[in-house]
C-alpha cells in the first residue's frame, strides 16, 4: 500500500492519509504485474463507463446504503458536531455525503478563501513550476480547458488544486465576492485523482468530466472555478444561479458520492497566495485544509 503524505494546516504535522477504498485504487493505478494487468483490464471499463458509476451511486441513494453512515463516521473520525442535521435525518449514505455543516463550523478570513474542505496545492505561476503532484509531471492546459483563447489567458496563472476525499464535506463554495457567468460542461472518463493515479497519468486532472465557470470579481480580474469529477462521483450539482451576485463563502455547489477535486485559475498578478501554501506545495506535499481559511491576498 503507498502512503500518501500531507501537512496538516491546523497543526502542522505531517499525516498519512487513511485512504477509502485504497486496495482498489492500488490494484488499479499502483505499481507490480497486478496493478499493471487490472489497469489493462478494469480500468477502462470503471472510467469510461458511465454504468458503473450510475450503478453505484444509485446504491449510495438507496436506503440499503444507510447502515453504512455511523461506522464511516466512527472510522474516519468524522466530527459529527459540525453537522447542520442529526445523523438521524439522512436516508441514504449519499445523503451524509451532501450533508450541510454550521456556518460556526467554518469560519470564514478577512481576504480570499479556500472553497472547501480538502487537500491543497498552489502554484503562483503554472508556467514556472516542474510539475504538479510529482516532478515533471505536467498535464496539458490547453486539454483542460479546451478554449485556445483561455488558454491563452492562463497560460501563467495562479493555480489551486483541492483534492476532495470521500471523507471530506463535500459542498463547494466561492472564493470571494463574485458574479458567477454559465458555467460549460466538458464531458469525459470519471479516473481517480488520488495522488497514486496522477503520478501514474497527471493527465487525468485534463481529462476527466468536468464544469468550468467564469467568475467575475473585482479584487482577482476573472477567475475560472473548475468542478473535476473522480471516480464514481454520481454527478456535480449546481446550486447557484448565474449572472447573480455572491458573497464569499456562498455555496456553489455539491459533488454526489465519490472523490473529486477543484481546480481555480486566477489571472496573473492578481492574487498572492499564503506563503505555507506555497512552501507546502514547492515540496509536492498536499496541505489539508477547511473551506473558510486564508487563501491569499489581492495583489
Amino acid at each position: 500500500m503507498t502512503d500518501i503524505v500531507y501537512i496538516d494546516r491546523l497543526t502542522k504535522e505531517k499525516k498519512r492519509e487513511k485512504i477509502y477504498g485504497g486496495f482498489f485504487i492500488n490494484l488499479l493505478y499502483g505499481t507490480g504485474f497486478f496493478s499493471y494487468l487490472s489497469s489493462l483490464l478494469f480500468l477502462p471499463l470503471f472510467a469510461r463507463l458511465p454504468f458503473f458509476s450510475y450503478l453505484y451511486g444509485w446504491f449510495q441513494k438507496s436506503s440499503l446504503s444507510r447502515s453504512k453512515i455511523r461506522p464511516f463516521i466512527a472510522n474516519y473520525a468524522i466530527d459529527s458536531s459540525e453537522f447542520l442535521e442529526p445523523i438521524e435525518s439522512f436516508r441514504s449514505f449519499n445523503d451524509f455525503f451532501i450533508r450541510k455543516l454550521k456556518s460556526s463550523a467554518r469560519p470564514l478570513a478577512e481576504q480570499a478563501i479556500l472553497p472547501a474542505d480538502g487537500r491543497y496545492l498552489v502554484y503562483p505561476d503554472i508556467s514556472q513550476i516542474d510539475g504538479f503532484v510529482v516532478k515533471s509531471k505536467k498535464f496539458q492546459l490547453d486539454t483542460l480547458l479546451q478554449d485556445a483563447q483561455l488558454t491563452q489567458r492562463y497560460q501563467r496563472a495562479g493555480m489551486v488544486i483541492a483534492r476532495l476525499c470521500p471523507v471530506d464535506y463535500h459542498r463547494f463554495h466561492f472564493a470571494c465576492d463574485c458574479t458567477p457567468e454559465p458555467g460549460r460542461l466538458i464531458n469525459g472518463p470519471l479516473y481517480s485523482v488520488n495522488p497514486i493515479a496522477l503520478k501514474k497519468n497527471i493527465n487525468y486532472l485534463s481529462e476527466n468530466k468536468r464544469m468550468m465557470t467564469p467568475l467575475k470579481t473585482q479584487e482577482f480580474g476573472q477567475i475560472l472555478y473548475i468542478e473535476v469529477g473522480a471516480t464514481y462521483v454520481g454527478s456535480i450539482v449546481q446550486t447557484h444561479t448565474p449572472n447573480q451576485s455572491y458573497a464569499k463563502g456562498a455555496e456553489k455547489g455539491y459533488f454526489e458520492f465519490g472523490g473529486s477535486c477543484l481546480i481555480l485559475l486566477f489571472e496573473p498578478n492578481t492574487i498572492r497566495f499564503d506563503q505555507d501554501l506555497i512552501d507546502n506545495s514547492a515540496q509536492f506535499i498536499e496541505t489539508r485544509g477547511l473551506l473558510g481559511q486564508s487563501l491569499g491576498s489581492s495583489i
